[in-house]
């Protein structure tokens, strides 16, 4: 018997899921012919225009589902570090609130006004901040936070262009296609990367700890 093996397992359920994203996107690119990266949003791939639009719809239900359930192996995995529970219950809430929207989005592609749901992933822009919280006296794990909280701030700044409050015509017709993808790249990314850090540490300390049936 292992100490942290159900946090492990859903850790690794958030490690998969940014790949699974990734993968469910390429191939349903791979299936739009003359498919415009520049000006076409991704929501595009499941959408009334494409021809094989499952492909993207179930890799976005799939991803939502995988994004819930890592939500709360972060937040378990808070609970065993010692982390507490308010920052642990925000922590899940952030990725359990983007799973529901990707699936809600999924079940009514666009242009259908529900699909609008997809918004609530960007709950996950809080979670950093939330995981830096409940991870601040944990020793060891300095590297990880100085990770979330840069991360959080390419974040805000991606925010801050792609809704226009600043530099108005930087982001346009023309190329919003591209800065949607580096806002998914990272929206989505950090979080597999985290998840494999906490895994890991989790990993050593279930080493160092054993614990006997």
């Amino acid at each position: 018997m292992t100490r942290y093996r159900s946090q492990r397992r859903l850790l690794k359920v958030a490690m998969f899921a940014p790949i699974f994203a990734f993968g469910a996107v390429t191939l349903a690119v791979l299936a739009y012919p003359n498919f415009n990266h520049a000006r076409q949003y991704l929501s595009e791939l499941g959408g009334a225009h494409a021809l094989h639009p499952a492909i993207f719809n179930t890799g976005v239900i799939v991803s939502g589902i995988g994004a819930a359930l890592g939500g709360i192996g972060f937040g378990l995995t808070l609970l065993a570090l010692g982390g507490g529970r308010l920052a642990a219950l925000v922590t899940a809430l952030c990725f359990v609130l983007a799973g529901i929207g990707m699936v809600i989005a999924s079940l009514f592609p666009w242009p259908d006004p529900r699909h609008l749901a997809i918004n609530l992933g960007l709950g996950i822009q809080l979670a950093p901040l939330a995981l830096i919280w409940g991870l601040r006296t944990r020793p060891g794990l300095r590297g990880l936070r100085r990770f979330l909280g840069l991360v959080f701030v390419v974040m805000a700044i991606l925010t801050i262009l792609t809704k226009h409050l600043i530099f108005k015509g930087l982001v346009n017709d023309f190329n919003v296609g591209w800065w949607e993808r580096a806002f998914a790249f990272v929206l989505v990314g950090w979080t597999g990367v985290a998840a494999f850090i906490l895994e890991r540490r989790l990993l050593a300390l279930e080493r160092e700890f054993p614990v006997s049936r």
